[in-house]
């Protein structure tokens, strides 16, 4: 009978192994609490290991060997699975390459409303030379503060926004700044209406006036708190469809999402929709940008900037000296360069 127990128990561990490492496979990645757990890769890395040196100590206990061993060679089959994806992801660069002619420079930091100031914001973007800011959770006005700034630093910059209502709550609203280089710009009704959006939270979609230029789409999805699922998995199929084939985009902001929850909402060998996420292809992607509590890698990369395969990255950077600030979110800059 106890071995019986051990053989399912043992089977049992290498399912539930095989489920949080391959989420998607399992067509689980957008199901509660899986969707929780695998956003903390890392961590569940170093809890899978703890598991696996617990399990050598057990195999040293004569009783019950068979079973730790097998428990262990789980574990350890698990680490070496998920090592070898959170590395091929990135463990983080230091700096962005030199930014040439018809580079472009993006920018996301969800601010936390007023926990960051816009002369911080401003002091950023500039230092990173950034092309497009987006601002999840921050008003038209502290957009509008940190463009006066950036101007005041000698780089110009055009705010625009979306937000659900007037109720003084800062996370329902998204800020957007383009730099006028870029040429001139407009939000879609549609994103100030809110006819078709994000559902809880809103994303402004910006369009070039002048036809030139990436269509710019400053995200925000709901957080998959268990009341909200269903919500947010719509707010990520809605951002998958901003990155149309054939359409020139440039999608960032914060998904409250890995790239583990993208498993199925990729086309043609996209990340989300035809968008590539920069940060996982150019050293960045196991680099978490959420909570500013946890170091970097124990942290989930749930910020991203996505680009259309009208764009090349080159470079990208999660900012930890930053994680004082008063967002819980750390900014994450990239450097995209035209196909072609």
């Amino acid at each position: 009978m106890l071995r019986l127990l051990g053989i399912i128990l043992a089977v049992l561990s290498a399912l539930i192994a095989a489920v949080l490492t391959w989420p998607s496979f399992f067509r689980v990645d957008q199901l509660f609490p899986v969707a929780q757990a695998v956003a903390f890769r890392t961590i569940l890395l170093v809890v899978v290991g703890a598991v696996a040196f617990v399990a050598l100590l057990l195999a040293l206990i004569r009783p019950m060997r068979l079973f730790a061993l097998s428990i262990a060679v789980i574990a350890i089959l698990a680490v070496i699975a998920n090592g070898v994806i959170v590395t091929s992801r990135g463990l983080g660069t230091d700096s962005l390459p030199e930014k040439t002619a018809g580079a472009v420079r993006v920018m996301t930091w969800n601010t936390a409303g007023s926990a960051t100031s816009p002369e911080s914001v401003a002091q950023i973007a500039v230092a990173m030379d950034a092309d497009i800011v987006t601002l999840p959770e921050t008003t038209i006005e502290t957009g509008e503060a940190v463009a006066v700034a950036m101007r005041d630093l000698g780089h110009r910059m055009w705010a625009y926004h979306a937000e659900f209502g007037e109720d003084g709550w800062d996370a329902r609203s998204t800020t957007l700044l383009i730099s006028p280089a870029l040429g001139d710009y407009a939000v879609i009704e549609s994103s100030v209406e809110g006819t078709t959006n994000t559902s809880t939270v809103p994303s402004a979609v910006a369009m070039p006036v002048d036809g030139d230029g990436p269509i710019v789409v400053a995200a925000h999805a709901v957080a998959p708190r268990r009341a909200y699922m269903g919500r947010w998995r719509d707010d990520l199929k809605w951002l998958a469809d901003q990155c149309g084939q054939d359409e020139n985009v440039i999608l960032a902001g914060d998904f409250n999402a890995t790239i583990d929850h993208m498993g199925r909402l990729g086309i043609d060998g996209g990340t989300l929709g035809h968008c590539h996420d920069v940060a996982s292809e150019t050293g960045n992607g196991a680099v978490g940008t959420w909570p500013t509590s946890l170091p970097g890698l124990l942290s989930a990369p749930i910020d991203h900037v996505m680009a259309s395969e009208d764009w090349v990255p080159t470079g990208s950077i999660v900012l930890r000296s930053l994680d004082g600030s008063g967002s819980d979110h750390r900014p994450l800059i990239v450097q995209l360069e035209p196909a072609g």
